[in-house]
């Protein structure tokens, strides 16, 4: 029997999400080690980076996780395909020994052994267009803990499991059986596979910081205030007025019909300039349809909201939309996640 979206588990009356501003995002990557000094410092998880930022346009992480299947259309399953160890990216191994102790000096430099031809960032700041209107934009990805979860209507071992008071989405470990079935329905591809322990792992959106009202670590350690988090549904939090009041922040391809709960308000850009290096405002530097093939039609309305709420904060007028995004209170990103981690005593690490 075909799954649908009707084996996903429905909505949660309370959701946690989370909102990228992609016009502030730097790609410094402190999202990604935040996460990754947390929660994949085990073994079998070398490979695993369940923050990341790559560079788009590009190939992203998994290696074209675009077109690897997964999701649903119409309300039925479509097929996935399984991305490899390679695909991800495996750990590379560096020089540290020859470069530190082996009394060299400045005659060598730290590098990976081995030829490497692939990692989770590989096209880094490439992009595409041509000079001198070449563009890229960083786009950061975490599970998207969605509203109907493919992975969870994938697994035969009822091991994917959404919780009821805030929506986050689990792989209970004492269930999974490493089948890896979520992994190929994900159409995200951001489930990982730990060889060591046999079990499928995924980013938890910090669910035991959530738990003390402190925001997950990625968010909370963002130098650019580039991520909102709180609760979608919440209408004085900061994630309700920009996804259900402002409508200037849309999910990632909607297509796959899962209702992810992360949204990105899209990049805007430098004018282009033409062959005499002018400005030459009649055609936006990022393409408008590539933009529409990450988010979806909605795109159109987000950037003519963004774009006329700019012009009335540059003529002086009041902008709520524009007081939000810029974000001068940082702990406002995060309500009702506020409260200070070093006021609570931790059992474990987070």
């Amino acid at each position: 029997m075909a799954r649908t979206r009707k084996d996903a588990q429905p909505a949660t009356h309370n959701q946690v999400a989370m909102v990228f501003d992609l016009n502030k995002c730097l790609g410094c990557q402190t999202c990604t080690v935040a996460c990754k000094r947390l929660w994949t410092r085990d073994e079998g998880m070398e490979y695993m980076w369940w923050a990341t930022v790559n560079t788009q346009p590009g190939r992203g992480t998994p290696r074209d996780w675009e077109s690897s299947g997964g999701g649903f259309r119409d309300g039925v399953a479509q097929p996935g395909r399984l991305p490899t160890r390679k695909d991800f990216g495996e750990a590379w191994e560096f020089n540290h020994d020859e470069v530190f102790y082996g009394g060299k000096g400045q005659d060598v430099h730290l590098a990976p052994k081995g030829k490497p031809d692939w990692g989770p960032n590989w096209d880094e700041d490439q992009g595409d267009g041509e000079y001198p209107n070449s563009y890229y934009f960083y786009l950061p990805r975490i599970c998207n803990h969605c509203t109907h979860p493919a992975c969870l209507a994938a697994c035969p071992r009822g091991a994917i499991e959404k919780r009821e008071n805030d929506g986050i989405v689990t792989v209970n470990e004492d269930r999974c059986r490493g089948y890896r079935f979520c992994m190929e329905a994900c159409p995200y591809k951001k489930i990982y596979f730990n060889q060591a322990r046999k079990v499928a792992q995924k980013c938890i959106f910090c669910f035991p910081r959530v738990d003390q009202e402190v925001a997950p670590a990625c968010a909370r350690m963002c130098p650019g205030r580039v991520r909102f988090a709180g609760y979608v549904n919440d209408p004085e939090g900061p994630i309700y007025k920009l996804v259900k009041k402002w409508k200037v922040a849309i999910p990632l391809h909607p297509e796959y019909g899962t209702e992810p709960n992360v949204y990105y308000v899209p990049p805007l850009a430098p004018p282009r300039l033409d062959e005499n290096g002018d400005v030459d405002e009649s055609q936006p530097r990022i393409p408008t349809e590539y933009l529409v093939s990450l988010f979806g039609p909605a795109v159109h309305q987000s950037l003519a909201t963004l774009t006329a709420e700019m012009a009335k904060a540059r003529n002086g007028e009041e902008s709520e939309l524009m007081d939000l995004l810029i974000s001068r209170k940082w702990i406002d990103m995060f309500r009702p996640f506020q409260r200070d981690p070093s006021t609570i005593k931790w059992g474990g690490r987070v």
